[in-house]
């Protein structure tokens, strides 16, 4: 299999069954890279900046991802935009494409699944997979311990509140949250005078630069 039909299988979204053990043996080889980020300590950002462009397809300028971090094909198949952050324990099942706009923030153990598999035990049974995209907005915030399902889209700005489960597409500009994820409330005007009940902006320096 050459690396445009590899390409296409992984990322098509339609049903594949594995049977070529060269898959097994790249998937070992990017799991090593993830393993070896793991290993650079905090301090060194140059080398982990390095890393970060050798695993992704694509990555943009400073991106911080905290270790341990975590990635089936250590980004292969993964475009992120500039200015991500994730804290502790990204997990990025990442069998499909994973596109993640520019600003956006993780929470602690937050996990982007694309790959899944039918339901029919008979296919299970012959490693059946199909790998339905995920695609986050712009300037979103996804809370601790959620987990966006595969083929889910959410849109610019939008915050996903702490422990939910993503299964359906979430519009942007919205705080949604829960099991499964539901649409709250729109984002306001409000929010822009307040960053708590209570507490207003007004309170905090105004000399802050803008991003």
């Amino acid at each position: 299999m050459n690396s445009n039909e590899f390409y296409q299988m992984m990322t098509s979204g339609r049903l594949f069954c594995y049977s070529d053990p060269s898959i097994a043996r790249e998937q070992l080889e990017r799991l090593d890279m993830v393993y070896a980020y793991n290993q650079l300590k905090p301090s060194m950002q140059q080398e982990k900046q390095k890393m970060l462009k050798e695993m992704f397809a694509e990555i943009g300028e400073d991106c911080y991802l905290e270790t341990p971090f975590y990635s089936e094909w250590a980004g292969k198949f993964c475009r992120f935009g500039k200015g991500i952050y994730a804290n502790f324990n990204l997990m990025l099942v990442d069998d499909g494409e994973i596109t993640v706009g520019d600003y956006t923030m993780f929470g602690p153990n937050v996990t982007l699944c694309t790959a899944t598999h039918p339901i029919s035990p008979t296919w299970r049974l012959r490693h059946a997979q199909y790998n339905p995209a995920i695609h986050i907005g712009k300037n979103v915030w996804i809370g601790a311990n959620t987990i966006v399902f595969p083929g889910v889209t959410i849109g610019d700005n939008t915050v996903i509140g702490a422990g939910s489960l993503v299964t359906k597409d979430i519009p942007a500009n919205v705080v949604a949250y829960g099991s499964p994820c539901k649409v709250v409330r729109p984002i306001t005007e409000e929010d822009e005078k307040f960053y708590r009940p209570g507490h207003s902006f007004d309170e905090v320096l105004q000399d802050v630069p803008e991003p």
